[in-house]
């Protein structure tokens, strides 16, 4: 599924909130947001009608604990590979990072 630019923040977030088992609500406590406009913008967020600025999505992203840029890839192929590269130690990142640049030194 290749979602359209302008609703690849919503659809992250409606995927990641849901796969953590939370509610807007809940979402918008933990992230420290104030509750009192927060579930609605939070509602608006995941249809697509706002985008948050960067500070927030690091909010949300931190209360999740997923990496930032997921929320801003385009590609689901991209942001899979950022979860679970997110996911790895630092070790396994490295190993990850050189066996990359050895594809890419095959490239024609």
């Amino acid at each position: 599924m290749q979602p359209h630019t302008s609703n690849v923040f919503a659809l992250r977030l409606r995927l990641a909130r849901k796969a953590h088992k939370l509610s807007q609500e809940r979402l918008v406590i933990l992230a420290g947001i104030d509750e009192a406009s927060a579930s609605a913008r939070m509602n608006q967020y995941e249809r697509g009608k706002h985008v948050p600025d960067f500070l927030m999505v690091s909010k949300i992203a931190q209360t999740l604990n997923l990496p930032t840029a997921y929320f801003y890839a385009e590609e689901d192929q991209l942001a899979e590979m950022i979860l679970q590269f997110h996911l790895l130690t630092l070790e396994q990142k490295e190993q990850v990072l050189n066996f990359i640049q050895q594809l890419s030194a095959k490239l024609p």
